[in-house]
């Protein structure tokens, strides 16, 4: 391969869902990158990309790699200055991918942390090194819980579904500015939701997109396992049964504020997108990663009842669960998708002028059944991320 065509790029949040893939597609591809992250738990940087590279299939390519353990809170990334000098020398771009993705309001000073407090430090670096540009992965949801068209500009909002939308949104603003402000060409790329392998199934998080179908799953087994080993005493108090077909049938309403769909993009997609953008960034350039074909929820309910034989459940638009008597099956399952909720009945529709343009008018594919038991499939053949590595 020929490296030198090719900018070295540093890049944030490799060892997550996003920045891994973004890895091993930049490594494929001959980029030389600079990971920057950090230990978790009893595990060096140097182990967890050695793990990813190796499920990636791609450990071959670690000579392209230089990792650097840094610290975004500290002076010169808690480095030793002639390493940080070095640093600087030799980064081109920056892509930074590393963020806090939860929703819960109990973790927001952890999450602004994270995904704001931390930006001085990337940034510091950003001019420091004088990089062509910098690209910040951001969400397609910064544009707030009362917009209905969101554009391919900088959100104002003061009203946000989560603490995670809202930091994005603080997090666009402050890099923009600093950019602006310093004269580093900027792009923000927002994905929406996105989900494993299209072509696959294989997926190394399974949240959003996954959490209302493993909970479904999750509560399936509870009566199933109640009607092999207890003759189904409790299943037969809410209706619970299996039908002669071998079909469970499970009473389950799913209430949702609104009419509305997922908007959900597979990660092959977000990586050929981002690619692209990368490849032939404009300055200032926002590229919502979105999907035009919505995916109803009941359309995923009928995957589910043919790939996990559960028939029963039942999308209530426009209700609220809290003043309706709930069987236990239907109180356990709100609790679990809660935070995800909004997004299952989502009706924001995303300009993609921007994107459309730098892609050439790729586009994500419509979530078919046959990606639906990809992912699932091998969802469940790693216990939902359990067993992974």
């Amino acid at each position: 391969m020929i490296f030198e065509k090719k900018p070295t790029i540093a890049l944030s949040g490799a060892t997550g869902f996003l920045g891994s893939h973004l890895m091993a597609s930049m490594l494929s591809e001959g980029y030389r990158l600079v990971v920057l992250g950090r230990s978790y738990k009893e595990e060096t940087l140097k182990q967890r990309i050695s793990k990813l590279l190796q499920w990636f299939g791609i450990e071959e390519l670690v000579g392209q790699l230089e990792l650097v353990e840094i610290d975004f809170l500290k002076p010169m990334l808690g480095i030793p200055e002639e390493e940080y000098k070095n640093l600087c020398t030799n980064t081109e771009q920056i892509i930074h991918c590393a963020s806090d993705t939860s929703f819960s309001e109990r973790k927001r000073d952890l999450v602004f942390k994270s995904n704001v407090n931390s930006l001085e430090g990337i940034l510091e670096f950003a001019a420091n090194a004088g990089v062509t540009f910098f690209h910040y992965i951001s969400t397609a949801y910064v544009a707030g819980a009362n917009v209905t068209v969101c554009k391919e500009c900088l959100s104002s909002s003061a009203d946000f579904l989560n603490v995670y939308e809202e930091s994005k949104a603080m997090a666009e603003n402050i890099i923009a500015a600093f950019c602006k402000k310093n004269f580093i060409p900027f792009t923000v790329i927002r994905p929406s939701v996105v989900y494993g392998d299209s072509h696959t199934g294989r997926s190394l998080r399974f949240n959003a997109l996954y959490f209302p179908i493993q909970s479904v799953k999750y509560i399936s087994e509870i009566y199933l396992n109640d009607i092999k080993n207890n003759a189904g005493k409790k299943s037969k108090q809410y209706g619970i049964f299996l039908d002669e077909e071998g079909f469970l049938f499970l009473p389950l309403r799913i209430f949702l504020p609104k009419e509305g769909a997922l908007n959900i993009i597979p990660v092959d997609y977000f990586v050929n997108a981002t690619m692209k953008i990368i490849a032939n960034p404009s300055p200032g350039g926002i590229y919502h990663l979105t999907n035009n074909s919505l995916t109803k929820l009941e359309m995923v309910s009928v995957y589910n009842e043919q790939f996990m034989k559960i028939k029963g459940v039942e999308i209530i638009y426009g209700r609220s669960a809290d003043n309706v008597l709930r069987n236990p099956a239907e109180e356990l399952f709100d609790r679990f998708i809660e935070p995800y909720r909004s997004y299952l009945s989502d009706n924001r529709v995303f300009e993609r002028t921007n994107t459309d343009l730098v892609t050439d008018n790729l586009q994500p594919p419509e979530f078919t059944y046959e990606i639906y038991k990809n992912c699932m499939k091998y969802a469940i053949s790693v216990n939902w991320g359990q067993s992974i590595f």
